[in-house]
């Protein structure tokens, strides 16, 4: 059986074949653990495969994956509790899932949760099943009063701490939407 480093390897050299940036993976990690964030939970999406291998490698981050994004969301939730700063990583359909989950417990208990999402459905995603996504992923959060911020460059890294920490100032979840070409390093 492949162990999570091995998988993690694997998944590195895949993106680096892809396009995928290992240098903004880096930095988004640098800035996760500057902000005080030592626990990941992810959920594999092909345009996040380095940033989940940098978070799996790095000895800063306790790096779990789940195979449910409600995993993620209860397992960040009580992090939280337990004073331990956390995010969770996954596809922007995954964050779709999870509108029930984030209404009923982290709205109506005031437990803040950071998550990075891919902005899938983008005009540059060639994938047709996630059209869903870019046309309604940013009005389902407006439409549950959730923040957001789109990471837009490389230089707007250092907003993924600011969505963190907004996130404990206002006692709610937060989002950074992470775009294709930013992972791949060209913007």
């Amino acid at each position: 059986m492949e162990s999570n480093q091995e998988a993690s390897r694997r998944s590195e050299t895949r993106s680096i074949e892809t396009g995928y940036s290992k240098d903004v993976s880096k930095e988004i990690a640098n800035t996760c653990a500057d902000a005080g964030i030592s626990l990941v939970a992810s959920l594999p999406d092909d345009w996040i495969a380095m940033t989940i291998a940098t978070f799996e490698q790095d000895d800063r981050f306790n790096h779990v994956p789940v195979n449910r994004e409600e995993s993620a969301l209860g397992l960040c939730s009580g992090a939280f509790l337990s004073g331990t700063g956390s995010a969770a990583l996954m596809g922007a359909s995954g964050l779709m899932t999870l509108v029930y989950a984030i209404t009923k417990i982290n709205y109506t208990y005031e437990i803040p949760i950071f998550i990075m999402i891919t902005q899938r459905g983008s005009f540059d995603d060639g994938a047709k099943f996630h059209v869903s996504n870019g046309l309604y992923l940013e009005d389902v959060m407006k439409s549950i009063d959730l923040p957001y911020t789109i990471i837009k460059n490389r230089d707007e890294i250092p907003m993924i701490g600011e969505a963190y920490r907004h996130s404990r100032k206002i006692s709610r979840p937060t989002i950074a939407l992470l775009p294709k070409k930013l992972l791949q390093g060209q913007i």
